[in-house]
């Protein structure tokens, strides 16, 4: 018999990324973590993903502050991250200093469970940060950036599946960030992980294309162990599913998660309030948008395509950059479209677009092709890798072997800002801004 359902709350990381431009204030999560304590999810994911920038960019927040104030208020439920491998938290890949250095830390603030992936799904990309994990002795939840493309098949996740399993990982997570899961193919993808590898099996899904919800039960019903929702009120759309409608529809069932629905009620009439706070940077109504389906982009790539556009008065070319963007993830290898390649490809799809095909090519699509983010799924464009290398040779193994470790010269670089290493770390991830966020921390203090 399937035991009960777990459920990781989304709420106060990725639901109010995907909903809220990553807004959300600490002073607006800490008067309801008390009852969300109580509920009994698997965890709280909390941290890591653009919170890390945003709330230094636009909060005046220091991350690690608000780390440390939302667990000290979380007796039982276990804390979440989202840790993208060597890339850390930033958009680049950092020298094994920093992410020995920035697991340590973030396992001192209280982080219980490290959400662990790559954008290439690289497993050279993941293994330091794994190897980190362990031996600070929390969870290790291995990811899988899950796509479709005519070199990711099921066979390609479940071999991924067994050298995570091999790398040290406690559990699996399917991490589907487009929507593009179908539920038989989620069902199939599921089944096969749990006979290839003797690891719990999490799932994680955007509303986006409607698939989530079918996705998610498919899954459950293959076996997996746990499933990403948000409360209602900040769910739907580019989040999760909805945690109320999930607990609604396992109920009575062998996979009943056993969560009281009228806790779970109070806890979303907080949020139906908070989220109307937030209306400047709402991305609104809940609506399915297939076009994922066709375009594998994501819903905050999409919104940036309009946005771009718009302040270039080109809107009326957006047609023409949605159909650019296969051509270019096909012409890197087939990426999956998450954070960084999802910029990577949709800046050089409006660029294409606008300019001519790659008549402008970006230092960060330079350094992709060159091998500075790792292994690509498929074989890229040898044309435009060469027309871009002009003969240099790209690189073979991680990149950050050719890189002297970062975090003495940072120190340096940084000098009187850094008051301490978690200073230190904010200056590795985002050094511009950090510096602006240091020197008003300074100011205000003086």
């Amino acid at each position: 018999m399937q035991q009960r359902i777990k459920i990781t709350d989304t709420t106060l990381r990725d639901a109010h990324q995907s909903l809220l431009a990553t807004r959300m204030k600490t002073e607006d999560m800490l008067p309801i973590l008390a009852k969300m304590d109580q509920v009994g999810y698997q965890s709280l994911e909390v941290w890591g993903g653009a919170t890390f920038d945003t709330c230094m960019r636009f909060l005046n927040e220091d991350p690690w502050t608000r780390l440390d104030q939302i667990k000290s208020r979380l007796k039982k439920t276990p804390v979440q991250m989202l840790l993208r491998g060597q890339n850390l938290v930033g958009y680049r890949h950092y020298t094994d200093d920093v992410v020995e250095a920035f697991v340590k830390k973030a396992v001192a603030h209280g982080v219980d469970i490290f959400r662990i992936f790559d954008a290439l799904n690289d497993p050279e990309n993941v293994a330091k940060a794994i190897e980190a994990v362990k031996k600070e002795g929390a969870h290790v939840q291995a990811a899988i950036s899950f796509t479709i493309s005519p070199v990711h098949d099921l066979d390609y996740f479940v071999k991924l599946s067994k050298t995570l399993a091999g790398l040290g990982a406690d559990s699996i997570c399917i991490k589907d960030m487009a929507g593009l899961c179908a539920p038989y193919v989620c069902y199939q993808l599921v089944a096969d992980i749990k006979k290839a590898v003797n690891l719990p099996v999490q799932l994680h899904t955007h509303y986006t294309s409607g698939l989530g919800s079918m996705m998610y039960l498919k899954g459950i019903e293959a076996g997996a162990a746990v499933i990403d929702t948000a409360a209602s009120a900040m769910a739907l759309s580019t989040s999760q599913p909805a945690t109320e409608v999930m607990v609604a529809a396992l109920a009575d069932t062998p996979y009943d998660t056993g969560l009281d629905m009228n806790l779970l009620t109070e806890i979303n009439d907080y949020f139906k309030e908070i989220r109307k706070k937030y209306g400047a940077v709402d991305v609104s109504p809940s609506q399915v948008d297939t076009q994922v389906l066709k375009y594998q982009i994501p819903g905050g790539m999409l919104s940036n395509f309009i946005n771009q556009l718009k302040e270039l008065q080109a809107l009326d070319r957006l047609q023409e950059v949605l159909d650019e963007v296969p051509r270019v993830r096909q012409d890197l290898g087939y990426p999956p479209l998450v954070t960084p390649t999802s910029q990577m490809v949709g800046q050089q799809a409006v660029t294409n677009v606008l300019a001519g095909r790659y008549v402008m090519v970006s230092s960060e699509v330079k350094s992709y092709l060159k091998g500075m983010y790792g292994k690509t799924p498929g074989p890229v464009s040898a044309e435009l890798q060469n027309r871009v290398l002009r003969g240099e040779k790209p690189i073979s193994g991680r990149s950050v072997d050719t890189l002297s470790p970062m975090l003495p010269s940072l120190r340096q670089e940084a000098g009187e800002l850094i008051t301490s290493e978690e200073d230190l770390l904010l200056y590795a991830m985002f050094p511009a801004v950090a510096r602006t966020f240091l020197e008003n921390r300074q100011k205000a203090t003086a």
